[in-house]
């Protein structure tokens, strides 16, 4: 432990954190985290929200292994998770800003795609949830092919 005499309080030394990188030293003050609120209006389209992870700019940090909208492979299932990813991001915008009447809109667009979306992709691929298997005639989640399962082209 490194002390500093002259910053003694009340017959307790204060413990002098040394800067430098690697693993956090105990002696380290817990942080405050500071989280930029988003703008209204301003938000990626699905596809780039679901590369970038996040539907908004202002909240978009620099990530070295992200990946560009243009590379995510364009499938139904990537489509899908598209629209699951905005709308898990616009539900959680609109707990914090319940207002916001454009948001909530494009939320029940977003909601009545995802919904046609996920009925024709299980439809054509069978259920992408165990649940959903319930809606079947028999008891489908155990066929091949599993919906994250990559087919060999």
């Amino acid at each position: 432990m490194n002390t500093n005499p002259s910053t003694a309080e009340s017959g307790q030394e204060k413990r002098r954190c040394d800067s430098g990188t690697g693993t956090l030293p105990s002696c380290a003050p817990l942080a405050v985290p500071f989280v930029p609120l988003q703008e209204n209006g301003s938000r990626y389209c699905r596809k780039d929200a679901l590369a970038q992870g996040t539907l908004f700019p202002e909240l978009n940090l620099p990530f070295h292994l992200a990946v560009k909208g243009s590379e995510v492979e364009q499938t139904p299932l990537s489509e899908l998770q598209a629209l699951c990813f905005v709308l898990n991001e616009l539900g959680l915008y609109l707990d914090t800003h319940p207002e916001d009447q454009e948001a909530f809109a494009l939320f029940q667009r977003y909601a009545a795609l995802e919904k046609e979306g996920r009925s024709r992709y299980e439809a054509q691929y069978g259920p992408l949830t165990q649940t959903a298997a319930a809606e079947s005639q028999h008891y489908t989640w155990v066929h091949d092919p599993w919906p994250w399962t990559k087919k060999e082209d």
